[in-house]
């Protein structure tokens, strides 16, 4: 139940308006100026007299998809009507106090209003230039700081950092060529001849009047991709699973069906869990269902499970597959290598994404990335946002090998 709301004495509702509709922008809501004037002109014309008939005025304003609905609820209990929840929310973001007896954890929702109202900068006013004076726009600080964050590890940012690059991960997406298929269909540009059919239309109209043609069907294949999650990839794969939700949400990238799982001492399916448009949400639930967060790795056994269990029913199509760990094995070599061989085998291409590849100095020496390494078509970094986006700007390349070949000469030597 909606409590009742306090109208404040010194009357500026449009200003406290237009800075709760920039908390739900930062929040994650998708809102522009345009939406926000229209709420103060839908709060001027249809008034309220109670807090119920305000916030369905904001609501049907600032939500426009069930999704958003409970993020946009808990930032307006925040924002206008209990400052000690919003003082609670700060202790529990803040790394350096330290309390006796711990709170309640909050949700998603309301950690992500939280943060979008205390990381909220304050608002300055624009200088006065005058009617005849212009000015212009320096982008260089503003394109340093992009490059910065495309170039800064996982490990490395900060809270701000970590918020930013996970915006930007939302944005992306993993486009895919489509691929032949073996079956044909009727087309008068296709380069195969339809004898069939020429010889059906002869007989009906008593000659060869045209030669039928037909053109192989085009198809999208499936991207299946095996994130670790032990405890030496924990530092990443929290933001490789905001990339795999933001591929399996994706419109328009081509791909059939995106299948997630994730392993660590055993695999994991979490496939319906990042289907779930909101991000926090799905995380959350893949979260509760992966119970081996951190713990150690054996890619080796859960490789052998995927091959026993899900390659025939997420593998067909021509898939892709993306294999995420750093390759630190605590299981015999020689199994993990066969159970390699055997993934690499039954999918279109295999592609390992490994976050240990940033140091320049990275060899062969383990012996999980000595089994691993044979058995991939490619190898490529993935410890930040500029890692990512030169995955999805080669993934179509069949000639794309990463640094595969580099390290083969490496441990060949």
């Amino acid at each position: 139940m909606l409590d009742h709301l306090d109208i404040p004495e010194d009357g500026k509702l449009a200003q406290n308006i237009t800075h709760f509709g920039r908390a739900l922008r930062r929040a994650g809501l998708p809102l522009g100026p345009e939406r926000i004037l229209n709420a103060i002109r839908a709060v001027e014309a249809a008034g309220f007299t109670e807090r119920e008939d305000f916030f369905h005025t904001l609501e049907a304003c600032f939500v426009s998809k069930p999704e958003h609905l409970q993020l946009y609820r808990q930032t307006f209990n925040l924002y206008w009507r209990d400052p000690q929840f919003l003082e609670r929310m700060m202790k529990m973001l803040s790394p350096l106090l330290r309390q006796d007896v711990a709170p309640p954890p909050p949700q998603d929702a309301e950690r992500r209003a939280a943060e979008a109202l205390l990381d909220a900068p304050e608002d300055k006013p624009l200088p006065d230039l005058g009617e005849e004076q212009e000015f212009t726009i320096d982008a260089e600080l503003t394109y340093s700081l992009d490059e910065k964050l495309r170039q800064t590890d996982f490990e490395q940012m900060t809270l701000a950092e970590l918020n930013e690059a996970k915006r930007a991960i939302a944005q992306m997406s993993l486009p895919i060529e489509p691929i032949a298929s073996r079956r044909t269909q009727a087309n008068s540009r296709g380069q195969i001849a339809d004898w069939r059919a020429t010889m059906r239309t002869a007989m009906r109209k008593g000659d060869i009047v045209r030669l039928e043609r037909r053109a192989r069907r085009m198809r999208w294949p499936n991207l299946v991709a095996i994130c670790d999650i032990s405890g030496s990839m924990s530092g990443y794969s929290r933001m490789l699973l905001h990339f795999l939700h933001a591929a399996s949400n994706a419109k328009g990238a081509g791909w059939a069906q995106v299948h997630s799982f994730t392993f660590g001492t055993r695999l994991t399916n979490i496939t319906r869990h990042l289907r779930q448009r909101d991000v926090d949400a799905a995380l959350k639930a893949a979260g509760t269902e992966a119970t081996d967060w951190e713990g150690g790795t054996r890619i080796g056994a859960s490789l052998h499970e995927f091959n026993r269990v899900w390659s025939r029913r997420v593998l067909g199509q021509g898939a892709v597959v993306l294999l995420i760990t750093d390759g630190l094995d605590r299981d015999k070599a020689d199994q993990l290598a066969k159970e390699a061989e055997r993934l690499r085998l039954s999918c279109r291409k295999l592609i390992w994404l490994n976050p240990l590849l940033r140091w320049e100095g990275f060899a062969p020496k383990a012996q999980g990335v000595k089994a691993l390494l044979p058995q991939v078509d490619s190898f490529r970094a993935a410890h930040n946002i500029g890692a990512l986006e030169d995955l999805a700007a080669v993934l179509s390349r069949a000639d794309d090998v990463g640094e595969r070949a580099r390290l083969l000469r490496e441990l060949e030597a």
